[in-house]
């Protein structure tokens, strides 16, 4: 183990810390987290654990869902400049007009979201969880927020309900185009696609199986076959193949690169844990509201 490893492994147990790292970031700083996951397995372990220090190796709208659900503890970003840009894409003025124009209406948020929106609305939802979510929500109709391509896939698999869209996206997962997809399997004839639902539709029709990005690396995991086409953030790449060593990756070009993700490095988490850092802090009636969609998640969820 490297100076700065041991230095951090120190510093977690001065600080009764624990560090929770997203599939996306650097190899490095995945291979000294506690705890790897998507978005719904860390939202529900920040929650669960009883550390009262978490490092959370993700992008903001992470870091505010663990003081949403944690006011009590601290959550440190390592880097405080790490943001998604479709959690800024949705609007809570559409969202009042929405509930004014249409009764029976659920605003649901993509859980890639300010804790604004997430306050605007009725519950939360991952890729991993939606589809179970909202054939719980008793509402016909559904203003998902703020990413359209999920939207729109899930609206395929829910066709009781009626469906609104906002117009936002994942920009790496937007990046992904159906021809690079299928130059790809041109060049590997005998791999299978497995794509994120924050795809296009274009990608979507393509794959062999769509899922949360935990739920590709279960896939790929579990198939027999030896050749993978990953249609999602490169970042994947390192639990794929620690749970895969005899397995090939391939991504479609150019490479999908979340630079948001990439702003975390081993030095960051030192200096946050270090000098407790880059805490997230969220007002307490903002939290509150907040916090109503994320409790409903869990509760649907399970």
């Amino acid at each position: 183990m490297n100076p700065i490893m041991n230095k951090i492994a120190e510093l977690k147990k001065e600080k009764d810390a624990v560090i929770l790292a997203h599939y996306y970031v650097d190899a490095e700083v995945q291979s000294i987290a506690d705890y790897v996951g998507d978005s719904y397995y860390l939202s529900k372990l920040a929650a669960e654990l009883p550390n009262q220090t978490i490092v959370f190796c993700g992008v903001a709208f992470m870091g505010e869902s663990a003081k949403i659900l944690s006011p009590q503890k601290t959550v440190l970003m390592p880097a405080a400049d790490a943001d998604c840009p479709m959690a800024h894409m949705a609007d809570i003025e559409a969202v009042r007009q929405m509930r004014a124009k249409y009764e029976d209406l659920a605003v649901v948020c993509y859980i890639n979201s300010t804790a604004e929106i997430k306050a605007a609305s009725d519950v939360c939802v991952t890729s991993s969880n939606a589809l179970k979510i909202l054939k719980k929500l008793p509402h016909k109709n559904i203003y998902f927020i703020p990413d359209a391509n999920l939207g729109g896939y899930l609206a395929k698999l829910v066709p009781d309900k009626y469906f609104f869209f906002n117009q936002g996206f994942c920009c790496v997962h937007q990046g992904i185009t159906a021809q690079a997809v299928e130059a790809a399997k041109k060049q590997h004839p005998s791999a299978k696609v497995l794509a994120h639902p924050e795809c296009t539709s274009a990608v979507l029709s393509l794959a062999d199986y769509i899922g949360s990005t935990s739920g590709i690396i279960d896939f790929a995991t579990n198939e027999e076959i030896n050749e993978f086409i990953i249609c999602t953030e490169v970042g994947v790449l390192f639990e794929l193949q620690q749970k895969n060593p005899s397995k090939q990756f391939f991504f479609p070009e150019p490479n999908p690169i979340c630079v948001d993700m990439k702003k975390i490095n081993l030095q960051n988490v030192e200096n946050c844990l270090s000098s407790l850092s880059n805490r997230v802090e969220i007002e307490e009636t903002l939290r509150t509201k907040a916090q109503n969609a994320l409790r409903k998640m869990l509760e649907l969820a399970v």
